[in-house]
């Protein structure tokens, strides 16, 4: 692979320019706090290849279903996540001459993202055609603390000439997505006003009418002190600007602070955004940039102190993970239940921004471990508050009694993917929905969350499967025709035997839930039965079905098959593949995919991962043997799972070669994707690949489970987590495993099989 990036433990730096991996980069190089996000885009014009990317959570637009015929049951919007406001904006104008990199001669470069205090540092020193030299210095951070804010520190010094330099600070609400099925703009301006040192521009979306206002104040500073030059103010449509001219001699150092405010009519009314915005743009200025910067560094300090992952003799390794970590920080922070995490984050339009399955499968770990547990609990209630809208999806389809199919792809409940083999036919998820409510429940132990939101859940979930279920009187079992798994790279299959395992096993909990619930509160159950017009009989039913699934099997190498008929495919491995052919699908027909044996992602190994304690390991190690050659990786959430189970299995070489791909996905480009965002889910894919991997962390019976290796080319490893209101910090070296309760509380934990009682703030040292 290439390596794009210095390596660095807690910096990612670009050292060179090069325009065509610009989009890349700008994708590597986004900042953000859970409210708003912006990709690594400059300040100053630039003409060269760029994505635009400025976005707001939860501020998304039904973008009309672009395809060429109709099926019932259709969704008739994609919901996008927009490109919002562009507030960066600094043009800068140089005795005459645009200052644009793709039209200089750049002599030096570096962009650096700071993870470790949460900024975005960027300088180059650039001659243009005129022959004037100047260097730039621009700092920008998204600030953790103050939600709203966004704060730029750009420097321009000029290092040959004398003259004048003309900066023109502006924000632009004439924005368009690059992924626009119509081409078509989706904001109208409401209002906007441009004064002297400050602005605003007010724009709603087409349809919903949300609304968003964005306010920018600013200073001048020659040479460390204070200016006030003239200034020239200027409206257009969705568009507002100040313009001032600077005159300046060799090496004198001209800074403009930038201090911009984004809200939204999702938390305020609409009628006091300006003023709201207003005051709190120039609540930010008066505070100034070293104080609102000090709070970020105190901000992300306190981020790390709970989830920070520190390997020793592995810079690449350590870096990757860091990244990771970084990203899923400054995406999702867990206050408002009405959010949840999009595949591409705030770094791109990809996916539209919205919520898959991913938050379920691989998001919830990463939280439940390193946060209070109400953020993950947020992101349950965030399913269970769109349950009304699961079952209207199902009833398009022709499902009934309150059977729920949760949708693909959401922002409100409704389905909104528009891919038909993955609208009607990735039926998985809801059984991954399922499972992340048992895994915070057991994680947790927060029982009272079944009886208060869980169990309607479950109820409507396993409603769902045991219509979708058939039975097949030729193979006397039930069976789930026409579905598509995990692995897109197969549509249309019958008995994919990751969905028809994860079917049962949502039966088998809901009943589990039911029998519990039951016990625990009596009148809270029969409040439920009231609620959903509950029958005892469908638990005969759910019953008779999870005795008589039916899984495909292949007897010769005792293995669990995709589905039925994937061996008739020709086996081939993709060790044999020419490397050209890689990326499949930027290289084959979706036809030749779709023939071929090769995986996109692992079906039955990721029904291993959820239900390891159902399979020896035997089993586990037969079926990862055959399906790991097979596998081409072109899922973002394929390797950590192969990690997390050659980990299981002891083969440690392949869990580190598979770490190192998840951790490093991004930053090496591996898939020839990330110019349109980075794999942010994924991301969390890559810690449960140290931690539920390396370190073998599980829960089991309220107890706190370790198994750790470490890898043979690194020197230690340590990882914290919050386990029940305690903070642990974990370390392994070749020869010990060191645990830290950072807490006063006791806990009871089992390490290599044997139970140990570690006091408050107590340490215990054990030999491997």
């Amino acid at each position: 692979m290439i390596q794009y990036f210095k390596y660095d433990e807690w910096n990612i730096i670009e050292e060179n320019f090069d325009p065509s991996i610009n989009k890349i980069s700008e994708s590597i190089f986004s900042i953000g706090n859970g409210y708003m996000g912006q990709r690594a885009n400059f300040e100053e014009d630039f003409s060269g290849p760029s994505l635009k990317g400025s976005y707001i959570a939860g501020i998304y637009y039904p973008d009309k279903t672009r395809v060429g015929w109709w099926k019932n049951g259709y969704p008739e919007y994609f919901a996008k996540v927009l490109n919002s406001t562009n507030w960066i904006g600094i043009s800068v104008k140089i005795n005459d001459v645009i200052l644009d990199l793709a039209k200089c001669m750049v002599k030096s470069f570096k962009r650096t993202l700071n993870m470790k205090e949460g900024y975005l540092e960027r300088s180059f020193v650039a001659c243009l055609p005129n022959g004037n030299e100047v260097k730039v210095v621009s700092k920008r951070f998204i600030s953790v603390i103050r939600g709203e804010i966004g704060c730029i520190r750009y420097s321009v010094t000029p290092l040959n000439f004398e003259g004048e330099i003309e900066f023109t600070p502006y924000l632009d609400g004439s924005i368009v997505n690059e992924d626009s099925n119509y081409d078509e703009s989706f904001w109208d301006e409401v209002s906007k006003k441009a004064e002297l040192t400050e602005g605003y521009v007010m724009v709603k979306t087409k349809k919903l009418d949300f609304y968003i206002c964005t306010y920018m104040t600013y200073e001048v500073t020659k040479n460390n002190k204070k200016i006030t030059p003239n200034i020239d103010k200027y409206e257009k449509s969705k568009y507002i600007s100040n313009t001032l001219t600077v005159d300046c001699n060799k090496n004198d150092e001209i800074v403009i602070y930038k201090y911009v405010a984004n809200t939204s009519s999702r938390y305020y009314e609409t009628s006091e955004l300006v003023n709201v915005t207003k005051e709190l743009s120039n609540k930010a200025k008066n505070d100034g940039f070293d104080k609102l910067f000090k709070e970020q560094i105190n901000g992300w300090s306190k981020k790390w102190l709970e989830s920070d992952v520190v390997i020793k003799g592995d810079i690449a390794a350590q870096q990757g993970i860091r990244f990771n970590i970084f990203q899923l920080n400054q995406t999702y922070t867990g206050e408002d239940a009405t959010l949840n995490i999009g595949p591409k984050g705030f770094t791109g339009e990809k996916y539209g921004g919205c919520t898959y399955w991913d938050t379920e499968a691989y998001c919830i770990p990463f939280y439940l471990s390193t946060a209070s547990q109400d953020v993950a609990k947020n992101l349950l209630i965030y399913r269970y508050k769109q349950l009304d809208k699961a079952i209207e999806n199902a009833k398009k389809l022709g499902f009934n009694n309150g059977a729920a199919l949760y949708p693909m792809v959401t922002m409100n409940g409704e389905e909104c993917h528009n891919e038909w083999e993955i609208t009607f036919e990735e039926i998985h998820r809801n059984g991954a929905i399922a499972y992340a409510i048992y895994n915070y429940v057991n994680y947790t132990g927060d029982k009272s969350y079944l009886e208060e939101y869980g169990l309607q859940v479950l109820i409507s979930i396993a409603r769902f499967w045991a219509q979708r279920v058939s039975f097949s009187n030729a193979k006397n079992k039930y069976v789930i025709l026409g579905v598509t798994g995990p692995n897109e790279y197969e549509n249309n299959v019958n008995n994919n035997w990751y969905t028809n395992r994860i079917a049962t096993w949502c039966l088998e909990y809901a009943i589990e839930v039911i029998e519990s619930v039951n016990i625990a509160d009596p009148t809270k159950f029969d409040y439920i039965k009231e609620k959903l017009s509950f029958k005892d009989s469908e638990i005969e039913k759910w019953n008779d079905i999870i005795d008589n699934m039916y899984y495909p099997y292949n007897e010769d190498l005792d293995i669990f098959l995709q589905q039925d008929g994937y061996m008739d495919k020709e086996q081939v491995l993709v060790k044999d593949l020419d490397s050209t052919n890689i990326p499949l699908n930027q290289n084959w027909s979706w036809d030749r995919i779709l023939r071929s044996c090769f995986i996109k992602q692992a079906d039955v190994l990721q029904g291993l991962y959820f239900f390891e304690k159902d399979y020896d390991v035997a089993t586990i190690k037969r079926n990862f043997e055959f399906y790991e050659p097979r596998t081409i990786h072109e899922s973002s959430l394929s390797p950590c799972i192969h990690a997390i189970l050659a980990s299981k299995i002891g083969a440690h070489d392949k869990a580190y070669e598979m770490y190192l791909r998840t951790s490093r996905l991004d930053l090496d480009n591996y898939n020839n994707d990330t110019d349109d965002g980075c794999h942010i889910t994924s991301m969390a894919g890559t810690w449960l690949s140290i931690v539920h991997g390396f370190g073998g962390l599980r829960v089991s019976n309220d107890k706190l489970i370790l198994n750790p290796f470490i890898p043979t080319n690194w020197n230690s490893y340590s990882f914290k987590i919050i386990f029940r209101n305690t903070l642990l910090n974990i370390s392994i070296a070749s020869d010990s495993v060191r645990i830290e309760n950072l807490t006063g509380t006791n806990i009871h934990l089992t390490v290599f099989n044997k139970d140990y009682t570690l006091h408050g703030n107590k340490t215990i040292i054990i030999a491997n």
